[in-house]
């Protein structure tokens, strides 16, 4: 989809109020979609993507310029800063391992022990770093050398932290059916040392995406949300019964793959989808904990990768995908809570000392629609056809007479 809105002119000042803004397309990008979007916990200006042809690219300014931090074969996955740890950020890859880096996205270099792995995500304890990958969960205590950790024969591509403090808990979901039935959810009570699956009643065949909120007042249990290639669901006993937060009247039963919360709130979080093939995709918001949701109509429906700011009204950094003309676009959105607005217009001045051009006389807005609507072609057509018979007609009335 050729995109017209540039939005780099409102970037480098502060975005509009929750309006849509296309950014700058990164360089290295081809007509894959984006998978990989990071920004970082201490400044929404950082941002960070991973390209399906390999190139890690970074922005200081919001998406308003890019720069090419790494350059690789592999396909990027996922890019993840440690809010533990500032600086270190993790990217994962198709195939190739992981990478790392220590200056928030500057420079970066491959991991130890996850050489050949696909590594599809990341999740942080206070003294421990978790990813996903096609041959189980491996761990770090770094983020630099790594040691595979459990489900070695099961593909992960959802993994969240639910304890962050020793002993660290984590949940992994896979994109497997497993041998022995039910759904592919795993936990871990010991940092990945044993694993366990989870019996658990929710819709859905494979695991598309997890994350563990903050802690609720008064509690020592973190809401976990799941998604499944069916539906979103949300656990607040360490998964031992679940809510469906999709189905009916609440969001569509689709696939959700990106779920991110915002700051220390345990009951306000986002979810999104890139429909799984279907129309059914979007990005959504709920401030009750799921309860209710609002959509966030994003310019493309299906939505590949998302990004959360650290702030009480965020940055939303997202990646979209047409199939159709193989385009993938990435946006910026400033969540004040108003309603969504489309990409904002923008008029490109001319270029300094460049001759400017009178501009082309507009035709009225009923004019104007008409002639770019798609049954325009068809009326013109019919209305010649009957002016050709017409004047068929009127010759043959002529020579008659002659």
């Amino acid at each position: 989809m050729a995109c017209g809105w540039a939005g780099s002119a409102v970037l480098g000042a502060t975005l509009p109020s929750s309006t849509w803004v296309a950014l700058a397309p990164p360089p290295q990008q081809g007509h894959l979609a984006i998978f990989a979007l990071g920004v970082s916990p201490t400044n929404n200006q950082v941002v960070l993507a991973g390209t399906g042809g390999g190139a890690l690219v970074r922005s200081a300014d919001g998406g308003s310029t890019w720069k090419v931090v790494h350059t690789g074969s592999a396909g990027l996955l996922a890019i993840a800063f440690n809010p533990n740890k500032a600086g270190l950020v993790l990217a994962g890859t198709r195939g190739a391992g992981a990478l790392t880096s220590r200056d928030g996205g500057v420079t970066w270099a491959a991991v130890k022990g996850m050489e050949g792995r696909t590594v599809r995500v990341f999740g942080f304890a206070l003294t421990l770093v978790a990813a996903g990958t096609d041959r189980g969960v491996y761990v770090s205590t770094d983020g630099i050398t790594w040691k595979q950790s459990g489900l070695p024969n099961t593909s992960i591509n959802a993994l969240a932290v639910a304890a962050v403090h020793d002993p660290v808990r984590l949940v992994a979901g896979s994109d497997a059916v497993p041998a022995t039935g039910g759904m592919p959810l795993y936990q871990s009570t010991d940092g990945g040392t044993t694993w366990a699956q989870m019996r658990s009643s929710i819709n859905g065949k494979i695991v598309s995406g997890l994350a563990a909120g903050p802690l609720p007042p008064a509690s020592t249990v973190r809401p976990l949300i799941v998604g499944t290639n069916a539906g979103l669901f949300t656990s607040r006993d360490n998964g031992v019964s679940f809510t469906p937060n999709s189905g009916g009247s609440l969001l569509p039963s689709t696939d959700y793959t990106q779920i991110a919360f915002i700051t220390t709130h345990y009951d306000r979080y986002y979810a999104a989808s890139d429909g799984g093939g279907s129309t059914l995709g979007g990005l959504w918001r709920t401030r009750d904990g799921g309860r209710s949701f609002a959509s966030l109509a994003p310019p493309v429906l299906s939505v590949t990768s998302l990004a959360v700011s650290n702030d009480e009204a965020p940055i939303l950094y997202v990646a979209t995908f047409t199939p159709a003309d193989q385009s993938a676009v990435l946006w910026a959105y400033h969540d004040t809570g108003g309603a969504p607005q489309g990409p904002p217009s923008k008029v490109t001045p001319p270029a300094s000392g460049s001759r400017t051009t009178p501009p082309t006389p507009v035709l009225t807005s009923g004019l104007s629609d008409f002639l770019l609507s798609s049954r325009a072609t068809y009326i013109l057509i019919g209305l010649l056809a009957v002016i050709v018979i017409l004047f068929a007609v009127v010759s043959h009335f002529l020579r008659r007479r002659g």
